[in-house]
């Protein structure tokens, strides 16, 4: 389906590095673009790789407070912390590193340069892996987030004219940063699906978070139980994104790709598969072309199992995004061998987990009450589908 494809990468990515105890290993995107090239993806028709250009401040401070971008800059000679710890640096979460800000402005404007191509027209659809930074806040860093890249290449698209602009992220967590960034903004429809801020992190997305002022309906949380898989996930995005997102009629679309959802990920627990995940980037690839004549940018976000699960997610993403076909059959012996290296353990020998993706579709009505997937379905689709002219019992569309 894809016309042209810009891809932003370089290696200079893996410089945002909180160090090697932190959970966000930058060996992630390092393996990611080595499986996604031993493949052959990057080298399809219509794909172009770039480096990024880093964001200077003027376009940082369409989400983020100045005074936070200075803070940002200074942190890593802040000795004593105390002015860091204001602005959230310096914590367990997000440690100072050297360089911070320029690694961060430098994941920020390839978010921004991916919108540009999209908006512009000279690529059909972007991606920035390194990006999806969604819990870095106007004035702090929160979750392993310095700066909210999404937030900003929605604020740059603002800017340029855009009235409504589609924001899906299927992250594991909240996409609080991004959803507190335009939550009166009926220029942006903000949608989350992630695991209930009941047993986890940021503990916000409730159903009944949609928005205030011109902006209500346009804030859309789906919040699921701890413990759902591929066929809870898939069925509650069938009864709600689509839906919503037709009633919006969206010009372009950015979509968050954490793939943390995962049954492996350390941090988080949902179960989902690699199969499982990639219909879903395939889903949001239709409604792309369905909706706003294929204009998508798509970027990172989290995942926490460098190994097993992150490159083989994030190569199904850009397969998708790149078009061409997707990738299956086994992981390339070189990249077994790089990754067994790398991350000092077996390498994944499928591209894929050999589940089947299969669900139940949405029938309206309130689903099964014994299901607390359903459940929180319902919750979101009363809370939000009459702030659209939708019928929250009706089957899905």
């Amino acid at each position: 389906m894809s016309d042209s494809t810009l891809v932003v990468w370089d290696d200079v990515f893996t410089h945002y590095d909180f160090g090697p105890s932190h959970p966000m290993r930058p060996m992630r995107l390092e393996l990611t673009m080595a499986l996604a090239g031993q493949l052959g993806v990057l080298d399809r028709p219509g794909v172009t790789v770039r480096a990024p250009t880093a964001a200077p401040d003027d376009l940082l401070q369409l989400v983020h407070d100045p005074m936070y971008v200075a803070s940002v800059k200074r942190a890593p000679d802040d000795l004593l912390g105390r002015l860091s710890l204001k602005y959230g640096l310096g914590t367990g979460d997000v440690p100072i590193f050297p360089q911070m800000h320029e690694a961060a402005a430098l994941v920020t404007g390839a978010s921004v340069d991916a919108a540009r191509a999209v908006w512009e027209g000279t690529a059909q659809h972007a991606v920035n892996i390194s990006g999806g930074l969604h819990h870095a806040m106007r004035d702090r860093a929160s979750g392993f987030c310095v700066y909210d890249d999404p937030a900003v290449a929605i604020a740059w698209l603002l800017s340029q004219g855009a009235t409504r602009v589609a924001y899906v992220d299927v992250d594991v967590h909240h996409g609080d940063g991004v959803e507190a960034a335009f939550y009166g903004d009926p220029r942006v429809m903000t949608i989350s699906m992630h695991e209930s801020g009941r047993t986890l992190f940021p503990g916000t997305g409730w159903a009944d978070q949609v928005g205030v002022g011109e902006g209500v309906g346009t804030n859309v949380n789906v919040a699921l139980p701890m413990g759902t898989g591929d066929s809870g996930w898939l069925r509650a995005f069938d009864a709600v994104v689509p839906s919503v997102l037709r009633a919006y009629r969206p010009q372009v679309m950015l979509t968050q790709h954490g793939c943390d959802t995962h049954a492996l990920d350390p941090l988080a627990h949902l179960m989902m598969s690699i199969d499982g995940q990639r219909i879903a980037y395939r889903r949001l690839h239709e409604l792309a072309h369905e909706l706003c004549g294929g204009k998508w940018i798509a970027v990172g976000g989290g995942g926490y199992e460098p190994v097993q699960v992150v490159p083989r997610a994030w190569t199904h993403l850009l397969a998708e995004v790149v078009g061409g076909g997707p990738v299956d059959g086994a992981t390339p012996g070189d990249w077994r061998d790089l990754a067994a290296r790398r991350g000092d353990e077996l390498a994944p020998t499928s591209l894929t987990d050999g589940k089947s993706g299969v669900f139940v579709p949405w029938e309206g009505g309130t689903g099964d009450p014994d299901d607390k997937a359903d459940r929180a379905v319902v919750e979101t689709r009363e809370a939000v589908f009459p702030h659209l002219g939708l019928e929250p019992m009706a089957a899905q569309g």
